[in-house]
């Protein structure tokens, strides 16, 4: 029997004689990146936070993983999806845009920025899975075209998913706007009349033809293809999606699409996770609020199912700061997330995952 995975772990602690920028070398050489193989195109999989939003991970940080793939003889470029919602990145110009003012450039990073799923998130690749809620999953084109993947993941709290680790950065993270919408809505999207001005781009734009144009857009159910086009199309920002899905199926879906994510790339994947400013929210937010528990440390592995497991436990066992958003599980040992969210159980993503094959729940943590 396979034993526990892998789980490497270095705390934030540096010295004159070996800083941060060391320790992440030192993880990254437990994981060897030379699997991905001489000039093999690497997806380093990121959220580069919205706009307003300073909890992402650190562009310095981001270099230096960028160097050690570089030096494994690969090619890296920083990539993402474009946003469901509409805000700073919902098309890939704003996107590119806020990714740049929030640090991710070539002279920062010393690697090129692609959004993965086109220019509004329209250019999406089904890949076959055969789960329980998908047979198919649509992932961002230039994720499945990459010869490999490097997810790196500001672990933190989600109003829908308990937290957002490394399998949320990978499942819905990598999925084009069709992707989102499926694993969020079981509806199609919806428009806010208020605020429609009858404009009809909409309408123009949807390959369905499930939209008539009156005084103001309507959408058809049961022509809507679930697309979320008009969402990213639509100049007011009236068409919307409906967030009708509950969180354990969201969380089941989110694993469907990383596993489709991660189809043929099953040797060549790897995770790190930066437990640092644990904050109350996704990083889609366009703030961050205080942190919920001290910064810890930097985590890797080769299975995204573990590094969540084991970024869970050690936010855990953390003393939570008493003047955050957390509500309870303030001792060391309570559940931090539900003391933010204690509507979500956070635990379905990971068995989800581990059934799903993806990964294990079991870990063995090694530090640094």
């Amino acid at each position: 029997m396979k034993g526990p995975s892998k789980v490497y772990f270095t705390d934030l602690r540096a010295t004159p004689r070996r800083n941060i920028f060391d320790k992440i070398d030192d993880l990254l050489e437990k994981v060897s990146l030379e699997r991905f193989g001489k000039g093999a195109l690497v997806a380093v999989k990121l959220h580069f936070g919205e706009r307003g939003n300073t909890s992402y991970v650190n562009p310095l940080y981001v270099r230096r993983v960028v160097d050690n793939i570089k030096h494994a003889g690969a090619s890296p470029f920083l990539t993402d999806t474009n946003t469901l919602y509409v805000g700073t990145r919902t098309n890939s110009v704003d996107h590119i845009r806020t990714a740049l003012e929030n640090g991710f450039g070539f002279v920062v990073t010393g690697a090129p920025l692609i959004i993965a799923d086109g220019l509004r998130g329209e250019t999406g690749v089904k890949v076959a899975i055969d789960g329980e809620h998908f047979k198919e999953v649509t992932i961002g084109r230039e994720i499945v075209n990459a010869d490999a993947i490097v997810v790196l993941t500001h672990f933190k709290c989600h109003e829908l998913t308990g937290f957002g680790g490394a399998l949320k950065n990978t499942g819905m993270g990598c999925a084009a706007r069709e992707g989102k919408l499926a694993q969020h809505s079981n509806s199609a999207p919806m428009v806010y009349p208020s605020g429609c001005t009858g404009c009809g781009e909409c309408a123009a734009s949807c390959p369905a033809d499930a939209i008539d144009i009156g005084s103001v857009a309507s959408i058809k159910p049961s022509r809507c293809i679930g697309c979320g086009f008009c969402i990213a199309v639509c100049p007011e920002g009236t068409i919307r999606i409906q967030w009708d899905e509950t969180t354990t199926k969201l969380q089941e879906k989110m694993v469907e699409y990383a596993k489709g994510a991660l189809k043929g790339k099953a040797d060549k994947a790897v995770f790190m996770t930066f437990i640092t400013h644990i904050s109350p929210e996704c990083d889609c937010y366009d703030h961050n609020d205080v942190p919920i528990v001290p910064d810890i440390g930097i985590l890797v592995s080769t299975d995204p199912v573990a590094i969540d497991q084991a970024a869970a436990d050690l936010v855990n066992g953390q003393q939570g700061f008493a003047e955050s958003a957390m509500t309870t599980g303030h001792e060391p040992g309570g559940d931090k997330f539900r003391g933010v969210h204690p509507a979500v159980d956070w635990t379905v993503q990971l068995s989800a995952g581990q059934k799903a094959g993806i990964g294990s729940r079991s870990y063995k943590l090694e530090k640094l």
